[in-house]
């Protein structure tokens, strides 16, 4: 008897188990803990992940935290209305291939160096200190596979110049 008591109330609170928010004792007894620490890092402005982008200048890298704008929409957006970009910080806007790519600063306050990054993964070339809402276009000298945009006299500050390597891990 005390035996079915014991069985009826492990399968009661199995059922209950099973149908609260967090699903069943086994399937969170097996997700990770730090779910939250897995999870990609978030600008607080554009809601974009964050990730790390180095460019190497002559051996000595140089690590920024830059948001990715991987959609159209984040391209489209990229840094419009913005009005402050901390000195290591940056957007990054990979293409599916390389093309010659084009920006403009429409909506855009802030002005930037916009560094066109070839399909090798070298700098261009650099629209340095672009004119803050200018629609004039500023276009990559060649096949860009990805586009920076710094703060504005940042790649000078740096010392940052077209060959310069530029690396980042793109999530999977």
């Amino acid at each position: 008897m005390v035996r079915q008591m014991l069985a009826g109330a492990a399968l009661i609170l199995g059922a209950l188990a099973a149908c609260s928010p967090g699903g069943s004792a086994t399937a969170s007894a097996q997700t990770p803990a730090p779910v939250a620490a897995a999870q990609a890092a978030r600008h607080p402005v554009s809601g974009l992940e964050v990730i790390d982008l180095t460019v190497d200048r002559g051996g000595k890298p140089i690590a920024f935290k830059v948001e990715l704008a991987a959609s159209a929409e984040a391209q489209a957006r990229g840094l419009m209305f913005r009005t402050a970009l901390g000195d290591n910080e940056g957007m990054i806007f990979p293409s599916a291939a390389p093309e010659v790519r084009s920006f403009w600063m429409k909506n855009t306050p802030l002005s930037l160096d916009i560094i066109f990054i070839g399909p090798d993964g070298r700098i261009v070339n650099i629209a340095a200190n672009t004119v803050p809402y200018s629609l004039e276009s500023v276009r990559s000298s060649g096949p860009a596979s990805a586009v920076l945009e710094l703060r504005a006299g940042r790649a000078a500050e740096l010392g940052i110049v077209p060959g310069d390597k530029v690396s980042w891990n793109s999530p999977d």
